[in-house]
């Protein structure tokens, strides 16, 4: 129970219009990651980025167990396998993010689409943190069994051999 374990992934791009740039970016989410694609909706009207309520700006996906795993392990091969500390928080998550879509093995760059970076969010957590999000008898997590920013930095360099600068 006190070993951490990737919950789940979240890769995101947020391209900042809808239209063809947007499906675009759905169809390389889609072939890179191997899922269906979710898309992300502006919560406010932004005058200056001509952006409206409601607007389809962003895509996203969420990888689990397996499907984690593997992405995972491409997705830090690409950014050669170093984080900073920065990119830890205290509750045990990891963000970073990838600037060209091209890295991944199998995509090549195609001018008619252009190149499009992804934010990777990886949410870790030990087994037992159902009970703070299930519908009947919710509980705290207690003090003793959340994890740290000390615990996920070990977990992933002895997991993944990453190196925490």
């Amino acid at each position: 129970m006190r070993t951490p374990i990737v919950e789940k992934v979240v890769v995101h791009m947020g391209v900042g219009e809808s239209g063809q740039h947007l499906v675009d970016a759905e169809s390389i989410l889609g072939e890179v990651t191997g899922q269906s694609v979710v898309r992300t909706y502006s919560k406010r009207t932004l005058p200056a980025f001509g952006i409206k309520k409601s607007e389809p700006i962003g895509c996203k996906v969420t990888l689990r167990a397996d499907r984690a795993e593997n992405f995972l392990k491409i997705a830090l091969d690409i950014v050669e396998s170093k984080l900073r500390s920065s990119q830890f928080d205290k509750y045990g998550n990891v963000a970073f993010g990838i600037e060209e879509h091209t890295d991944f093995p199998g995509m090549r760059y195609d001018p008619n689409i252009g190149i499009f970076g992804m934010d990777v969010n990886v949410i870790v957590n030990r087994r037992g943190y159902r009970i703070n999000k299930r519908r009947i008898v919710k509980r705290k997590i207690p003090a003793s069994h959340r994890i740290t920013k000390e615990d996920t930095v070990a977990f992933f360099k002895d997991t993944y051999s990453v190196e925490v600068i």
